[in-house]
């Protein structure tokens, strides 16, 4: 349900659009999370080629965004259980491939969802989710993946996440929020995608977007990372390969529409 003071806007209505949400990203991102290599090469194609699939709530009254959400289409014909090991760059990178060479898509993927701070337990998790479905419905798309970065995983790094989607809350429902919000919003948890995010640096630049010092090589817990980083000094080299979930929503013909008169 619409929120009695927001707005729906899309990326192609605002030119500040790229600007206004890149100031979320460190409210809601730890640094080490800002350094993927097919994210920098590609994170602009989501503006220049997919504007219309890039929306966020905006509060009328102040005009804060509340909330940006990112997605794309791209071609997936395969069953759920078949999708790629690589999560996150391999949707990234699919659906820009797939609009350079000209293929019609056939299933929208989500990227992220950002909540601002100050506008967070509110329930704009689930509305995003649902305006994420609904703005691929109206491209006629007909289904929705997403690798899902659980909320609460950075918690537990030391638990692999096989384990972590084994835990269940008395509900029954999964132990992480972000988690049951997709399963409240109708998607099926697939499979872990074990290798959705690969991050390398320099030990030094690993040190500066953890704030931490690596003495020696190893494996080593982070602030904001899922699971371990491994820090090799003899090669000069950290490497953080992140899980994530894929989850499916098999169709989009429950999605609610964006009402009119709320569309920027």
């Amino acid at each position: 349900m619409a929120q009695p003071h927001d707005t729906v806007i899309t990326a192609d209505k605002r030119e500040d659009f790229l600007d206004r949400a890149n100031e979320l990203v460190p409210q809601c991102w730890p640094e080490i999370m800002r350094h993927d290599p097919l994210a920098g090469k590609h994170w602009l194609q989501l503006y220049e080629r997919f504007a219309t699939y890039q929306f966020a709530l905006l509060d009328s009254r102040t005009e804060e965004f509340m909330a940006v959400g990112n997605c794309l289409p791209l071609v997936w014909d395969k069953p759920a259980l078949d999708l790629p090991a690589e999560g996150w760059d391999w949707a990234l990178v699919q659906g820009v491939a797939d609009a350079e060479q000209g293929r019609a898509p056939t299933t929208l993927s989500a990227i992220q969802i950002m909540v601002a701070p100050g506008y967070r337990n509110r329930g704009l998790s689930a509305r995003m989710v649902q305006l994420m479905k609904a703005i691929g419905k109206a491209h006629g798309l007909t289904s929705m993946i997403a690798p899902v970065r659980p909320t609460l995983k950075h918690r537990y790094p030391l638990a692999t996440m096989e384990q972590y989607l084994r835990w269940r809350n008395d509900d029954r429902l999964p132990f992480d929020p972000w988690l049951r919000v997709h399963v409240k919003s109708g998607a099926h948890m697939i499979k872990v995608c074990p290798q959705s995010m690969r991050i390398t640096g320099t030990v030094r630049e690993f040190e500066q977007w953890t704030g931490m010092r690596f003495p020696e090589s190893g494996m080593f817990v982070v602030p904001g990372a899922l699971v371990p980083v491994e820090i090799d000094r003899e090669t000069d080299r950290g490497t953080y390969i992140e899980p994530n979930v894929w989850v499916h929503y098999p169709g989009l013909a429950e999605a609610v529409p964006v009402n009119e008169g709320q569309v920027g």
